[in-house]
């Protein structure tokens, strides 16, 4: 299959490159030049515009900043350029009301399109094994569906588009919340004089288990290898975590509701990235409870 890529940082380069291990024609764009040597390096065909890579091609792909980048992009340069029926999966993670107005827009250009934004960070991304949340119809699902396994361990249909980006939004939300709690969980163990290990023991196989203590400890050196034992560089930038945490607080005023712990990770979050941190991996948000 032929299948334009545009967008090739942290995410989106891994992801490039695991649709070539795969066996697929991949057509890359990227503004940097960086970006677009280290992707053919990895086996792309570059191109000099997004518009050039999408010619010719059966799917295109894309990773990008945010939500009005996603739309100039595929209104400047897929649509009419891509051929008509192909199908079109973007897995920036941008705000639900764009993504539903960019495949409304994909649709009346002749496109079947999908929202599909991932969880899973920069390692599994380069690993392949990223979990895709999916928005959009059945049909646009189907054909879909074999890209987004080629970069990933679990594809799940959320059902019409724009659920994708609702289900990474209050998926992000929780890990937000889960992850603050973590980190004061860990500090007060300390000032009361249990060892973190001995902690992480008990409490991973406790009621107070969650993704953040076992897969993904703020702690260096306990439990499996996280950034927290690479200096918290690299994972999941902070910076990242607010965006999404921003735009899960828009999504909660359209709702109409009132997500109190969301409100407060944003702020705790905002605090941090404030003070520095947004290029350092979520979990450092520990350092601020020595």
């Amino acid at each position: 299959m032929k299948i334009a890529f545009i967008g090739l940082g942290n995410m989106g380069g891994g992801m490039a490159a695991n649709l070539v291990k795969a066996g697929h024609d991949v057509h890359a764009f990227d503004l940097s030049e960086e970006a677009l040597a280290a992707a053919k390096d990895k086996g792309c065909t570059t191109y000099s515009t997004a518009a050039e890579a999408c010619e010719g091609v059966d799917a295109v792909v894309s990773m990008l900043p945010n939500g009005a980048i996603v739309k100039t992009v595929y209104a400047n340069n897929v649509f009419g350029h891509a051929p008509a029926g192909a199908v079109l999966l973007d897995c920036s993670t941008i705000d639900v009301a764009t993504a539903r107005k960019v495949s409304e827009a994909a649709a009346e250009a002749g496109y079947p399109m999908v929202d599909a934004p991932v969880s899973g960070g920069i390692a599994a991304a380069d690993a392949g094994t990223l979990t895709f949340m999916v928005g959009g119809s059945e049909d646009a699902f189907k054909k879909a569906e074999p890209v987004l396994q080629a970069m990933g361990k679990a594809v799940i249909h959320a059902g019409d588009a724009g659920n994708g980006q609702a289900a990474k939004i209050c998926n992000n939300m929780l890990l937000g919340i889960h992850m603050i709690g973590t980190c004061e969980a860990f500090a007060m163990a300390q000032k009361l004089g249990l060892d973190p290990q001995t902690f992480y023991d008990i409490s991973s196989v406790s009621s107070g288990q969650c993704w953040s203590m076992t897969s993904y400890c703020p702690v260096p050196g306990v439990g499996p290898t996280t950034p927290a034992d690479n200096g918290y560089k690299g994972g999941f930038a902070t910076a990242l975590m607010l965006k999404d945490l921003k735009l899960a607080m828009e999504a909660a005023e359209t709702a109409g509701i009132t997500p109190n712990m969301g409100q407060r990770a944003r702020e705790l979050y905002e605090i941090f990235d404030r003070a520095g941190n947004g290029p350092r991996d979520f979990s450092a948000y520990i350092e601020t409870l020595d």
